[in-house]
Order: C-alpha cells, then structure tokens, then sequence
C-alpha cells in the first residue's frame, strides 16, 4: 500500500482545517534501522480564540513499515498484530514551548506474506489552551510503536511485545509541521506576561463528569533552562542547559551578574559583547558566544579568552552504517563553525599578564586565528527503555595563537608583526585517521532525561566544554635583527594545558521568526556566557 505524499494543510469547511500529511521517518527495528512513512491526519479549528479549547478531531496515524518489518514478526510466527501509537507533538507559540502526546491503538491486523506492514491507530489527543494571542504551530516529532503480535492460535508471541522507536527523516526538513492555528484576542482575561499553552489530557468515559481532565503534558517553559530535547536538535526547541553553565545577566569579564535587586520586576541587563551577526542566515544558522580559561602550565597560571562570536551552521542528521547496541538508536550531526571578529575568523584582542620564570611580570597581547573549518561532531544515543537522550560532542578547532604586543616589567619587548606559533595549538584526536592534522580537540557531553532540563552541553542551548591542549614553538618573533623564538618558546611552549569554554545559548538566526529568548532584535545572540575556570 503506497501512501500519499505530502499534503498540505488545507480548510475543507467554515471554521474547519483539515490536516493530511505523509512524513518520511526512521524507525529501528529488531532487524535494525530502517525508513518508514508515517502519515498523519486530524481536524482542527481554524482560528480560536485566547483562552479558548483546541481539541483536534478526528486523529488517525498511519504507519507503513517496510518489508523488514514484517520479516521479524515472521520470524517470531506471528499472524496478526496490535499496534498503539505514541506521537511526540511539538507545540510552540511566540517564545513559549510544550510538547502533547497523542496515543493511538488499532484493532489486530494480519500479517502479510511479504511487502510493508501498513498500520492505522485511532484515539482521543490532548486539547489545547492558550492565554496569549499569537499563532499556535504543532509539529510532528517521534514516534514509537508497540507492536503485540500473536500466532494463528491467538497465543501471543515470544517475546510478546516488539518496541518500535522511529524519528523524523533527514528529508523530513522543514515538512513536519503539522498546522497552524490563529488565536485571536477574543474574550481572554489577560495574564501573566509570558502565559503557559498546556496541553490536557482526552475526557475519560470512566472519569467523574465533574473531575477536571489531568495534565499530559505540562505546561510551556518561561526560560531556556526548561526547554525539552526536540526530534532534531535545534531546528524548533533547543535543550535546556545545566544550571552550572551560562546564565543571562552575567557579564564576560567574570564580575557580579545583575540580580533582580538592581532592577525589581525587570530581566537582567545583557553584558556587553562584540557583535556577532550571520551576514546570509539560512533556517540551519546558528550563532552563538563562547568564552573561558585556558591553562598555561608553565606560567602556572591562566589566560581568560574573551567572549567571542561562533557562527555555526548545523548540520543534517546522519544515520550511522554501525548498527548501535539492543534497545539504542543514534544519529549524528556535522556541523561546521567559524569565529568572527570585525569581518576576520579570529577572537577579539585579549591581555594576559604573567610571572615569566616566578619572578618577571610580563603582560601580552594575543589573538586566537582560525586556520581551517571548525567542525562540531555530535552523537545522539536514545535510549528505548528510558527515553533519555545522551549527546557526545567533539569539537576541533585549528587555531593559532598571534602574540601582538608584549610588556617585560612595563617595557615594551617589539616581538614584531608576524609572532605566532608555528602550528595550530593541537590536541589527541581521539579519530587521528579520520580527522588528520593539528587542531585544538574540545568535549561536551550533555543528556536529556525525558521530560527533565537538559543537563551538561548540548549546541543549541552551550553549556561546558573541556580539553587538553599542546602549545606549539613559536616562530616569527622579533624586530631589528632579534629573534625571540626561543624566548618565547622556552617560557610558553609545551603539553598539558587544560582548556575550558562555556558556549552560550545559540540564536537561531535564520528563521523567519527568531525566538526572543535566544536573539535580540537584530538577531544576535542574546545570552553572554560567564566564564568558568
């Protein structure tokens, strides 16, 4: 049975909008990964009012699974099947996001011969409330399938139960929304400025008719430390970040942030930052700041590296030819970077003073200047039986360090225009084959509990990011005939010096309307992280 492609969204009666749409996902099963189509259908009004309920109608989802499928539950000797659906739907409106489950169940179906399994789940989804205007988008998100099969007898199989766990497509980019339903002023009463959408749970034929309904959801967040992991990181709600990690109001040169104290019932002010601006944003853009410490062991001591702008287009998920471990799925994403400062691949300008040989003070100014792509490689393993999220993230950064200016004691030393190290600051890559080459080699780890902030890194929403880093000989040093290489060298030069950034919440540039809560009104990046040592 061949579905239907893509339709859209379209109004089939006054006050009626009819939904039909065919997704292409990724589900694993226990033969492994594998592309399915999922085709969703529903009824919604076509524009409500504030405070007024949404329920959508007439819901059905449509599995195909592919040949695959169907042999794993032959081989299990099954003849018929039950299937429940479980749909992840992302709700946003302005700045505010939630997510809504719809369950669906179907009546046992056969198994075919051969060719895809086509099921069909029907039920009841949660309504909608909204005290704010504004238009209201769902979008489809994952999806999992139990699949209880059972032999020609009726006896249930062995195993008896079969879990499907599918995500959106790489060509599903852009085609999971699902509708988008106006809400108008209406009759609303108001609220607070920043007004929760919660999705609630189906009336119950054996609730009490008096009872409200319960909660299946909860409701949306007011700050990007309660988002929820999307489908695809990034493209419609980053993942919170740890409570450690950057937070609004602190300045980057690692003074007291502004507290509610210094302006009562207003938000912190934003720290002053370079600016940082995607010049042709595509819906992938992603710009963010960065800024931390970096180690110098020989000087026992640290340099901060200033709050700098990361321009970062993120990648498409990839499905790995490695098949992961029972009950994981995994994809990765690829996603190049690149500093920017004043219309150069570099950090601003940053001073660091220092006892050179624990007795002479020396002050210098550097720059860090990319030399190639930035690559930021990251894994997502979910895993079935809890639906936790882990991410693992590598960056590699070649970077060079240009020393500009230095003070001996409060004398000038002329290092010359061309002092630098002879290579990238560089790293053990832990793909040497794969990734060849000197570079700077960072990891993030992050994990999303489900339905929990997210905790460590994760690039759309920044958090920590740590590495060990060689510092190469330096060549070019000197003026009028002095070279200053092995001075230079013998005093900075060396392995072992421990690196720490903190990226901030990222802002997703390219979009047609940028989440205030990630950019500011010319859409720059709004978060300014605080460095941590």
């Amino acid at each position: 049975m061949a579905l239907a492609p893509l339709l859209p969204a379209a109004a089939v009666a006054v006050g009626t909008l009819k939904v039909d749409a065919a997704l292409p996902y990724v589900c694993t099963l226990p033969s492994g990964q594998q592309p399915a189509t999922v085709r969703i259908t529903a009824a919604f009004p076509e524009r409500a009012a504030v405070g007024e309920e949404i329920r959508p109608t007439d819901v059905t989802t449509t599995v195909e699974l592919p040949a695959g499928a169907v042999a794993d539950l032959t081989a299990l000797k099954a003849a018929t099947v039950r299937a429940e659906t479980r749909l992840t739907v992302g709700v946003t409106q302005n700045d505010q996001r939630a997510e809504a489950t719809w369950r669906g169940s179907a009546q046992p179906a056969g198994v075919p011969a051969d060719g895809p399994l086509v099921l069909t789940t029907t039920g009841d989804v949660p309504t909608l409330t909204t005290d704010a205007a504004g238009d209201l988008r769902l979008t489809a998100g994952g999806l999992a399938v139990d699949l209880a099969p059972s032999t020609a007898d009726g006896v249930p199989t062995t195993p008896a139960s079969l879990s499907v766990v599918c995500v959106p497509g790489q060509d599903a980019e852009g085609r999971t929304l699902l509708a988008t339903v106006p809400v108008g002023a209406g009759n609303g009463t108001g609220g607070p400025s920043i007004p929760p959408v919660t999705p609630t749970a189906p009336p119950s034929s054996s609730a009490s008719s008096s009872a409200p309904p319960p909660s299946s959801g909860f409701p949306l967040p007011s700050s990007p430390t309660d988002r929820t992991f999307p489908a695809r990181p990034g493209t419609a709600s980053g993942a919170g970040q740890d409570a450690k990690g950057p937070q609004v109001g602190q300045p980057a040169d690692g003074g007291p942030a502004a507290t509610d104290e210094d302006a009562p019932g207003t938000p912190a002010a934003r720290p002053a930052a370079p600016p940082c601006v995607t010049e042709k944003p595509t819906p992938t853009s992603l710009s963010a700041y960065i800024t931390g410490y970096s180690n110098v062991r020989k000087l026992n001591g640290a340099t901060l590296i200033p709050v700098s702008c990361m321009l970062i287009e993120q990648g498409q998920m990839e499905i790995p030819t490695t098949p992961p471990p029972e009950g994981e799925f995994h994809f990765t994403n690829l996603s190049p970077g690149q500093l920017s400062y004043q219309g150069r691949k570099q950090t601003p300008p940053f001073t660091s003073t220092f006892l050179t040989f624990d007795f002479q003070p020396v002050t210098a100014t550097m720059v860090l200047e990319q030399t190639g792509p930035i690559t930021i490689d990251t894994l997502v393993r979910i895993i079935f039986a809890t639906g936790d999220n882990y991410l693992e993230n590598t960056v590699r950064a070649p970077l060079v360090l240009r020393v500009l200016d230095v003070e001996v004691n409060g004398v000038t030393l002329d290092v010359g225009p061309s002092c630098r190290t002879a290579t990238s600051l560089f790293s053990s890559d832990p793909q040497p084959a794969k990734y060849p080459g000197k570079h700077l080699v960072m990891v993030g780890k992050g994990k999303i509990p489900l339905g929990l902030p997210a905790e460590g890194y994760v690039l759309t929403s920044g958090g920590p990011l740590t590495g060990e880093v060689t510092i190469p000989a330096f060549t070019g040093c000197g003026a009028g005939g002095e070279n200053l290489d092995r001075l230079l060298t013998a005093s900075i030069s060396g392995p072992g010096n421990y690196l720490k950034q903190i990226q901030g919440q990222t802002c997703s540039a390219g979009l047609e309307t940028p989440p205030p809560d990630q950019c500011t009104e010319d859409l720059q990046p709004l978060l300014v992280p605080k460095p941590e040592r």
